[in-house]
């Protein structure tokens, strides 16, 4: 039977970054080390330099032993919920176009070789059709 654990976002982790109150993240387990500050072997400042934040390659480049990677269950709070975004969805905004009648005015002058070529093709048919009665 699978086991369930809590799942934390990381800021909810990050919120936890004082010496009374210490989380860290490493591989994507959260830890409350509040605890173990003062028995940590490389002193409180370790911890508390990756309190509330990703902890993996800190805790990697260590070289941590075997033991020091079994107490950490120890102290085990949960899982970091990889389902949420860190990054904020952005808002679609429309923004304000102008107004209908000069839109019409810009377009006509850009093009106005249409309505011009348009009036010129049908003068030219009308006087072709009429010469031919």
């Amino acid at each position: 039977m699978p086991t369930l654990t809590k799942l934390f976002t990381m800021e909810e982790a990050a919120e936890h970054n004082t010496k009374d109150d210490c989380w860290v993240v490493i591989d994507g387990k959260v830890y409350d080390v509040s605890s173990y500050l003062d028995e940590h072997p490389g002193g409180d400042d370790v911890l508390l330099g990756v309190t509330g934040q990703d902890a993996t390659d800190e805790f990697e480049d260590a070289g941590h032993s075997k033991s020091a990677r079994e107490l950490m269950e120890k102290f085990f709070i949960g899982e970091l919920d990889t389902t949420s975004s860190s990054i904020p969805e952005l808002e679609i905004v429309k923004k304000a176009g102008k107004d209908i009648p000069q839109k019409f005015m810009e377009v006509t002058k850009q093009y106005w070789f249409v309505p011009v070529a348009v009036v010129g093709m049908s003068v030219v048919v009308g006087f072709l059709y009429t010469r031919k009665k």
